[in-house]
């Protein structure tokens, strides 16, 4: 019996190791002739999957982008974006705020929507499987910053778990439906960045090409599986078998900044993700990632992203 185990220090397993949404909304769409539709629902992260046919993807300031059957494009930032079947169509349904379809206009669609899908299934026309991510918790902050607004996966590089029976199943009335919803949309976003941070090209954040690194990987993999220890560039310098200098020149030249700066970054990214918890306490996170208490964890906060802790928390759930 062979078994499959993931290798130590993948860096690809660290990034979307804490990818787990809650309420997750996913639509399937059949679509044909002239047709488009606007997204508005200022989701974190958003997935659209061809089954069949072919669509237009057109972020907001960006370049269209085609997609053919089996290719998968994710979104990230929460600007609005249109999907249609040509770039000129203009678009005739909004989609905002918990998958709620209006006109332009802003009148009601009388359409269904939502796991169910809408739209009358053609032979010759498109389906389309749309996820959108509620809330920023469960996609991490590090995860949104590597990505670009749009990445877009083709279908060779791309192994999408969604066929016609898993969305049978995910419409089917029953306990548990949101967490296979939520798990669904998880794989599906989890299985399309894989493809698109190993393809060969990818433009991959430094860190990312930091852990192939023997000095600096082997550094990384200790920073990220316990960022709350209270590291020195000496302890992490011995750890490593480098000398403290040869460590913090490596580390910099790969990353562009030093040890610490990098760790500290870390824990305020982390502090930051963790603080969208429902119930936790600003002196609980600060112990989880590593300050001596709030108030040390609130100064290096505010200096680091300008606000708060506590007005970070307040904006994250007003939005």
């Amino acid at each position: 019996m062979d078994l499959l185990t993931p290798g130590s220090g993948d860096p690809l397993t660290d990034l979307l190791n804490s990818v787990r949404t809650t309420g997750a909304i996913i639509s399937r769409s059949s679509l044909s002739g002239a047709w488009a539709l606007r997204f508005e629902d200022g989701s974190p992260m958003a997935l659209t999957a061809l089954l069949r046919g072919a669509a237009w993807v057109i972020p907001q300031g960006g370049e269209p982008v085609r997609l053919g059957a089996g290719d998968v494009a994710v979104l990230s930032g929460g600007a609005p974006y249109v999907i249609a079947d040509d770039p000129a169509t203009e678009p005739d349904v909004v989609v905002g705020p918990g998958g709620r379809c209006t006109s332009v206009s802003g009148g009601e669609v009388s359409v269904p929507h939502g796991v169910e899908g809408w739209g009358t299934a053609q032979p010759e026309g498109t389906v389309l499987v749309n996820g959108l991510y509620t809330t920023a918790g469960g996609i991490p902050g590090r995860l949104r910053a590597a990505l670009p607004p749009l990445a877009a996966v083709q279908a060779g590089q791309n192994d999408c778990p969604t066929s016609s029976q898993a969305l049978e199943n995910a419409t089917r009335k029953a306990p548990g439906q949101q967490v296979l919803l939520d798990r669904m949309l998880d794989l599906m976003l989890i299985t399309a960045l894989r493809a698109w941070f190993t393809r060969l090209g990818a433009p991959v954040p430094g860190w990312y090409r930091a852990h192939s690194d023997p000095v600096v990987g082997t550094a990384l993999r200790l920073l990220h599986a316990d960022p709350a220890h209270p590291w020195t560039v000496e302890t992490l310098a011995a750890r490593t078998g480098a000398s403290r200098a040869a460590l913090a020149r490596r580390f910099t030249e790969l990353l562009g900044q030093p040890p610490m700066t990098y760790l500290r970054q870390q824990r305020i990214a982390l502090a930051a993700d963790l603080l969208r918890e429902p119930g936790t306490t600003i002196g609980a996170v600060a112990a989880r990632v590593g300050f001596s208490n709030a108030f040390a964890l609130s100064t290096a906060f505010k200096k680091e992203r300008g606000i708060s802790p506590s007005d970070h928390r307040t904006g994250t759930a007003a939005g």
